[in-house]
Parts: structure tokens; C-alpha cells; sequence
């Protein structure tokens, strides 16, 4: 059968409604192939704008796969949801076109996240709409009893996540009896997150004559082996897209100094301008942080982490959706399987643990044959991580650095100049009022009016810090590699010093001084030379083409944190004289110079003359020298008497003649 999908739809829609299975249309037209699939899943598909299937749901739909189980792989955003929902219409519909009454459920879809199945719920409602199918959820997170309900209503598909399945199965709410079909979706990560008790148990609840599919990013030995165990004969599809890198994604790397991580990534999002965008954080504390820090900065902006309501995350995908929101700052629960459309932007604000981790956050973007970009905002420190990471999940990304102020700013200016709203011709009812605009402020000054309101309510971008642009071979420019040794503080070159109103009476220490002048300073470690610490007041050595910078950063007031000022010397601080000790201690005098009070250096006139065959001192010949053992070296301990005690006696309590009295219990 050949469906034309974009020429004259209502008629082959009836066509197909009344029954056509065979619809031919000229081969020069715009032709969809869907041999095999049944007439309304075909339509659904239409209405849904499909033109060409993507690789991995052409596969699901051989002969050789009819009836099997199937353990599937290809890379994310291929479309394995649609795929699942392909390969499970035949053994649903057994040649019908419609489903009958809903009762007990017949297929099983089975998913890692609440995210994730609610989606796959959509997915599936839209591509079974025509058949007449009952999608049923059941989630963590979401009121039970209605789920009981539903269950209890009929339903032909049930999607949930483990835990909750092995609930209503627990307690009889989940009738297994007339399933079909079992699909694991995301299976590695199901794994990952520790469900394997959970997953086996549902597939030990179901029936033994059903079909198992297993669909999955990667397939790992534990995944290989939970299909040895619970598929039988299963058919192995992996699409020739998963071998290489996914060529809709563009990855960058952009190497920043510590300080200046979120900054980066505030440029990023502004050199872009993308309809959505996703940034990903390691931590819950992380996603609150830039969360509130971006939301000062105005940028429309929602939070998606484990500690926020299945309510909560709802209405935030949903935002990000309906295009209230352009920004979601999310930890890896939305690293698997959430489709937003137009998301064209991932930003990785913390380097992921593991490339399967790399791989599924860049997939949220580049999906269903749209282009995306996958930033990774990489530290100094990290890069040698960085490329680990990227080398083991096989993608080459460009090694840059972030957007500067400047670059935001011209990309601004090239938005501005191809807005359609200066391209299009005057209209006659604008015409008359254009003149009068003209007339009144002039060309200039309307040109002016204009471009401040295409600038409104953008954010500013930031200044970033001048660092060497690293690349994947360890090049850094005029700098040392971290194989080759440092060069010695000597050597630091041309300087200015500062004095800081804080010494070691203030407990100033080197490991929190020298990150706080980086981050107020706008310098890093490497600008930073010898440090000079003394009772009241410490110095400090600033490389001098930093000079200025510094000096700029730190503002008028020259203040740092915790109430310390800065003070720039005209040199060299002068630190002779006395050592500087601790709060309240005298200054060490020079060697052998006792002057004043203290207890003078002894002094001996020559070496003692000692005499005697026991080497003992001429003065002390009255003692008795000790005698030396014949054959024997060496001389005999002295012998000492042990003194005799002797013990007390006693006589046994109760006997006559008792000398103590018997033990008497505190108690009593």
C-alpha cells in the first residue's frame, strides 16, 4: 500500500476509511511506503505529519520479526517509541482493524521514569487514536486509587514504571492473564537505577507464550543477559545510525576557568537564542542554585529534579512545551526519553559520570531529524575528563571557547538585521502613519527606538576571563603541559605586589585566599605569584599585564570578602628585620645575641677531665666503682635486695577469732 501524504488528504483519507488497502499514487509525488501496517495506524501516522519512517521502525516491521521477540538498539531520538508501537499492532489487532471492548490489558510497556511513561502513554493515545484503544498509566507519584479505577474500567494498554506495576500487581489490581505483549523501554537504564527485582518479577507475573521486546540506547552484558533469561529466540535489530556518532548533534566543547563556569553558560544561552533549551546539573543543590541565579538574570526558566512533585515536573515539561518557559535545568531524570519539541540546545553545565550518561543528555536534542547543538562546559581542571568521556562514547566535538560578551553582542546584531519585520513591504494602512513617524522623530531615531526594543528584555552577557583554548591533544598554547615541570616562582616575571589588610592573626590561609582573589579578581591561579604572609597584613604577587584587570574587578572600594581591602604597593613589599610571629609573641632575637633579660648561653672553658678504669668523673672517686665479670663484656647490674612484706592473714568470716567483718551488700 502507498500513501500520499501531501496532496489532496481528506480524499485518501476516506479511501482508507472505506476500506482501500492498495492506494497507488504517481511515483513522481511525495510517497510514504507503510506496507504492513494496518489502515488506521497508517492514517494516524499521516495526520501526525510522518513522511518517511525513521531506520529502526522500518526494522521492527520485517517478516522476520513477525510474532518474535526482539531485543532492538539504536541511538536516541530515532523514534523507538513509534517503533514499539509498530511492532506491537499486529499481535494487538490480529488482523482487526479496531479493538474491541476494553477489559484486561493485553500489552505491557514498562519504563524507567514517570517522564518517560507518560510520554510513551502520549505517544502510544495519538498512534492507536483510530483503533479505538484504551492507554492506561501507572505511575509513582500519581493517586493509586484512580489508577485502581482505571485498571478496574479496561484497558488494552497499560504503561507504568516498575514500582508501581509490582504494586498493583502485588495486590490483585493488575490482571496479567490475557497479556500479550511484555516492552521494556530505556531497559539499560531500568537496570542502572535498580530495578532488575522489580522487572523480573513482572515478567515472571506474566504469561509464558508472550512476546517480549526490548528496546534500549545500548546494550550492555546486563541487558544481554536479562534477554538470554526472559526472550526466547529473540531477534537482534541494530540500525547501522547506533555505530557512529549522530550526526544532527553538534558537539562543543568550551573549556572556562572555575570561576567563570555560569557565566559561560549564561553566554551560551544568549549566543544561541534556542526556542528551548536544557541544562543539565549533577546535583539537586545545583538545579536550585542556577535555577535562582537565571531567574534574576530573566531568563524564563523551570526546574526538573527528583525532590519536586510528579505534579511539579508535569507542569514544567508542560511549559517548556506550550513555550512558557525556554530554559529547564533539570538533573539526568530528564536524560531519558523526554521528547520536547524544538529543543535545540543541550548544555551540560557539570561534566556526566559515564558516556552512556553523555550520550542520552545529548539525545534530548538533534531528534526525528532535527538539527541540535550539545555544549559541554568544561573546567580547566576537568579537560583531561573531558576527552575520556568523549573518546569512549566515540564523538569528535569541537574544542572552543565559550561566546564572549562581544560575540553575544554581534549575534544579537545579526538577528536584528534578519528580522522579517524589516523585510516585509508597508502595507497602505501603515503607510500614512510611517510618514507621520518620519516627520515627527526622524530616520535615526526611529532606527534607534527600534533596535532598543529588539534588545529589551534580554540579559546581558558576561566578560569571561582570557584563558588558553585547550585542545583534544593536551596543546595549550604558550603554556607548559601538566607533564612538563612548573616553572619556578623565580621565574614568575614581571609583577606588581598588594597588600591585604589580613594575616595570620586573621587565620588567612592560602587555600581559600587564593580561589576568593580568582573569583572577585577575575585572574587565575596562574596570574597569581608569591604570597607573603605576616602578623597583620599579607602580600600578594599579581603578574603585571593582570595588573589592570585585577584592579578593575575588585572595584573602588579595592574591598574583598570577610572585610579585607586591598592596598597596591608602588613595590616590592620590604619584609627585613625582624621575623613576624604570632598575635602577641616577641620577635625571635638574633643568633647569640642575648641582650637585656634571659638566661645567657653556657659556656665551657675545655672538655672535663675524666679518670678512672670505670670512666667516671675524677670528682665522684668516692662512690664505689662496679666490678666487671670475668669473660664476660661489660659491667653486672647492680643487686638490689627485693624487701619481704608479709601478707596479712586473715581468717575466714564466721570462724571465731575473725579479724574483718563480713561484705555487706550496698543494696541493703
Amino acid at each position: 500500500m502507498y500513501w500520499l501524504a501531501t496532496c489532496r488528504p481528506r480524499t485518501v483519507l476516506t479511501l482508507i476509511d472505506r476500506g482501500a488497502h492498495d492506494i497507488r499514487i504517481p511515483k513522481d509525488k511525495h510517497m510514504v511506503e507503510l506496507d504492513g501496517i494496518a489502515p488506521a495506524i497508517a492514517q494516524a501516522l499521516s495526520k501526525r505529519g510522518y513522511s518517511e519512517l525513521t531506520p529502526v521502525q522500518k526494522a521492527v516491521l520485517g517478516p522476520e520479526l513477525e510474532g518474535r521477540d526482539a531485543l532492538v538498539s539504536a541511538q536516541t531520538g530515532s523514534g523507538k517509541t513509534v517503533a514499539f508501537g509498530l511492532a506491537l499492532a499486529s499481535t494487538l489487532l490480529d488482523g482487526k482493524d479496531r479493538f474491541g471492548q476494553a477489559g484486561a490489558p493485553l500489552a505491557l510497556a514498562v519504563a524507567p521514569t514517570r517522564e518517560l511513561a507518560l510520554q510513551v502513554k502520549r505517544e502510544l493515545e495519538w498512534l492507536y487514536e483510530l483503533t479505538g484503544a484504551t492507554v492506561a498509566s501507572c505511575v509513582g507519584g500519581m493517586d493509586m486509587r484512580s489508577e485502581r479505577r482505571a485498571l478496574d474500567r479496561g484497558a488494552h494498554i497499560v504503561v507504568g514504571t516498575p514500582g508501581r506495576l509490582c504494586d498493583h500487581i502485588r495486590r490483585s489490581g493488575l490482571d496479567m492473564s490475557r497479556l500479550k505483549a511484555v516492552v521494556l523501554d530505556e531497559a539499560d537504564e531500568m537496570l542502572d537505577l535498580g530495578f532488575r527485582e522489580d522487572l523480573e518479577f513482572i515478567l515472571e507475573a506474566a504469561p509464558a507464550e508472550r512476546r517480549t521486546l526490548m528496546f534500549s540506547a545500548t546494550v550492555p552484558r546486563s541487558i544481554a543477559n536479562l534477554a538470554k533469561s526472559y526472550q526466547r529466540d529473540a531477534v537482534r535489530i541494530s540500525t547501522q545510525a547506533e555505530q557512529k556518532q549522530h550526526l544532527d548533534i553538534e558537539y562543543r566543547a568550551l573549556t572556562v576557568a572555575p570561576s567563570d563556569r555560569e557565566n559561560a553558560i549564561i553566554n551560551v544561552l544568549r549566543f544561541y537564542e534556542a526556542k528551548n533549551a536544557l541544562v543539565f546539573c549533577s546535583t539537586r543543590a545545583a538545579v536550585n542554585h542556577l535555577t535562582a541565579r537565571f531567574n534574576n538574570r530573566g531568563f524564563s526558566v523551570v526546574a526538573m529534579s527528583g525532590e519536586l512533585s510528579q505534579n511539579e515536573r508535569t507542569h514544567a515539561l508542560q511549559a517548556m512545551r506550550d513555550g512558557r518557559a525556554r530554559v529547564c535545568i533539570a538533573t539526568d531524570v530528564a536524560a531519558r526519553g523526554i521528547d520536547l519539541p524544538g529543543l535545540e540546545l543541550v548544555v551540560h553545565a557539570d561534566l556526566p559520570t559515564n558516556p552512556e550518561t553523555l550520550l542520552h543528555r545529548s539525545g534530548r536534542t538533534g531528534r526525528a531529524g532535527r538539527k541540535g547543538v550539545s555544549a559541554l562546559i568544561v573546567p580547566n581542571s576537568a579537560r583531561r575528563k573531558a576527552e575520556r568521556l568523549l573518546r569512549d562514547a566515540n564523538i569528535n566535538a569541537d574544542w572552543a571557547r565559550p561566546p564572549s560578551a562581544d560575540e553575544v553582542s554581534r549575534r544579537d546584531d545579526e538577528r536584528v538585521l534578519a528580522d522579517p519585520a524589516l523585510t516585509d513591504p508597508v502595507t497602505p494602512d501603515e503607510a500614512d502613519f510611517i510618514r507621520e513617524l518620519l516627520e515627527k522623530h526622524g530616520a535615526e531615531q526611529v532606527a534607534a527606538a527600534f533596535l532598543r526594543q529588539a534588545r529589551a528584555g534580554r540579559s546581558a552577557p558576561e566578560d569571561l576571563m582570557d584563558t588558553p583554548s585547550y585542545t583534544p591533544s593536551g596543546d595549550r598554547g604558550d603554556r607548559p603541559d601538566r607533564g612538563e615541570p612548573r616553572a619556578p616562582r623565580g621565574d614568575f616575571g614581571d609583577s606588581a605586589w598588594f597588600s591585604l589588610s589580613a594575616g595570620r592573626k586573621q587565620n588567612v590561609e592560602p587555600r581559600w585566599l587564593i580561589p576568593m582573589l580568582c573569583r572577585i579578581g577575575k585572574i587565575t591561579k596562574q596570574e597569581i605569584g608569591a604570597i607573603k604572609m605576616q602578623t597583620e597584613e599579607t602580600y600578594v604577587e599579581i603578574a603585571r599585564e593582570w595588573v589592570d584587570r585585577f584592579v578593575e574587578a575588585i572595584g573602588p572600594k579595592r574591598a574583598l570578602e570577610k572585610g579585607i581591602t586591598v592596598t597596591q604597593l608602588d613595590g616590592a613589599p620590604d619584609l627585613s628585620g625582624p621575623r613576624g610571629g604570632f598575635a602577641g609573641k616577641k620577635p625571635y632575637p638574633a643568633k647569640n645575641d642575648w641582650k637585656g633579660e634571659g638566661k645567657p648561653k653556657r659556656k665551657f672553658e675545655g672538655k672535663p677531665d675524666f679518670a678512672g678504669a670505670d670512666n667516671r668523673s675524677a670528682e665522684k672517686t668516692d662512690s664505689k666503682p662496679w666490678t666487671k665479670k670475668a669473660g664476660k663484656p661489660g659491667f653486672d647490674k647492680p643487686k638490689f635486695d627485693k624487701p619481704k612484706f608479709d601478707k596479712p592473714k586473715f581468717d575466714k568470716p564466721g570462724t571465731e577469732g575473725a579479724k574483718r567483718k563480713p561484705h555487706k551488700n550496698k543494696a541493703n
